[in-house]
C-alpha cells in the first residue's frame, strides 16, 4: 500500500514545505489537482458531488500541476508526483508533451501523468477546442503523448492531430506512467486499454470495490490481468488503520489523503499545523501500516 498526499486548494507558498514534510513522513507521492479557471457560469453540473455543486470558489488557489511538480521536485529527492487528474480534453498534446517531459527530467523521473477528459464545456470552449467528440480526441491525444514521450524521432497522422517527424529532447529518463481518471464505463475501458493505473474521484468503499472489480475484468479481457496496475483512491467513508486496511482488501494500492482534515485544520490555515498533521500521520498510520 502506498500513501499519497493531496495538496489541492492549499496556499501556493506552502507547497514546498508540505512536499518536504510528506517525504520525511514516508508518503510515496504528491497528488496534484488541475483547474484551469473558475467559470462564473457553468452549463453542466460538477459530476463528483451529490448535488452537482462545486466545492471551491473563484478565490480558491490553484497552481498549474506541471509547474508545481518542478518547484516541489527541486526541494525533495525521493517522493514522486502525479496529476490527479489533468484535464486533457482542452489541451494540445504536443505542447503538453513538452511540459510533461520537462517535469519528468527535472524530477529525475519522479512524475506520473494522471489524465481525464474534463467535465466543463466552458473549459473546452474558452481554450478553442470543441466539446463534441471529446472522448475520441482524448484517445488520440493519449497516443500522441505516449509516442513523443517515449523519445526519438516520431510522426503522427490522425483525425485530430497530424504532424511530420519531430523529436523532443531530452526524453524522460524513464517511462512516464499514465493513470486514467473517471468513473464511467468508457473511462474504465480507456484505463484498461492504455494506462498503468486508474485514479478515482471521491467514492465510498463499496463503490471502489465494485469499480476495481470491473477494471480487473476489463484488464483480463485485454490479456493484462498480470500486468502491474495502480488503483489510486480518494475514499470518503473509511479511515484510520482499520479503514485503510479495508481499502487495501478492496484492491486499493494507493490512498490519496489530506491528514490535516482529520485534525480540523482548514485549507487556508498556516502551514505549521498541516506539517504537524503530516508528521503525525506518518508516525501513527504509515509506519504502523507497514509493521
Amino acid at each position: 500500500m502506498k500513501f499519497t498526499l493531496s495538496i489541492a486548494m492549499n496556499p501556493l507558498d506552502q507547497l514546498g514545505e508540505l512536499a518536504r514534510a510528506a517525504e520525511e513522513a514516508g508518503f510515496a507521492a504528491i497528488a496534484l489537482p488541475d483547474s484551469l479557471f473558475y467559470a462564473e457560469t457553468v452549463s453542466t453540473d460538477y459530476p463528483y458531488t451529490p448535488d452537482g455543486s462545486r466545492f471551491w470558489t473563484a478565490e480558491t488557489p490553484w497552481v498549474d500541476p506541471l509547474v508545481a511538480t518542478a518547484a516541489m521536485g527541486a526541494v525533495t529527492s525521493r517522493i514522486e508526483f502525479y496529476t490527479s487528474v489533468l484535464k486533457l480534453g482542452s489541451r494540445n498534446p504536443v505542447l503538453l508533451a513538452r511540459q510533461v517531459g520537462s517535469a519528468s527530467v527535472l524530477t529525475g523521473g519522479r512524475f506520473g501523468l494522471g489524465l481525464g477528459v474534463g467535465w466543463l464545456p466552458q473549459e473546452f470552449e474558452y481554450c478553442g477546442v470543441p466539446f463534441e467528440r471529446r472522448g475520441k480526441r482524448v484517445d488520440e491525444a493519449i497516443d500522441v503523448l505516449r509516442l513523443i514521450l517515449d523519445g526519438g524521432m516520431v510522426e503522427y497522422h490522425g483525425e485530430f492531430y497530424d504532424f511530420d517527424k519531430l523529436q523532443m529532447s531530452p526524453a524522460p529518463p524513464s517511462r512516464v506512467p499514465f493513470y486514467i481518471g473517471g468513473h464511467t464505463d468508457v473511462a474504465l475501458r480507456r484505463a484498461a486499454r492504455v494506462a498503468d493505473g486508474w485514479s478515482s474521484a471521491m467514492m465510498k468503499l463499496e463503490e471502489l470495490r465494485q469499480t476495481i472489480a470491473r477494471l480487473k475484468e476489463l484488464l483480463a479481457e485485454r490479456g493484462r490481468a498480470d500486468d502491474p496496475f495502480e488503483y489510486q483512491a480518494v475514499c470518503i467513508d473509511k479511515f484510520g488503520l482499520d479503514g485503510y486496511r479495508e481499502q487495501g482488501e478492496a484492491g486499493v494500492t494507493d490512498i490519496i489523503t489530506m491528514p490535516w482534515v482529520f485534525d480540523g485544520v482548514g485549507f487556508d490555515a498556516p502551514v505549521e499545523p498541516k506539517l504537524e498533521s503530516i508528521r503525525k500521520f506518518g508516525a501513527e498510520i504509515i509506519d504502523k501500516f507497514e509493521e
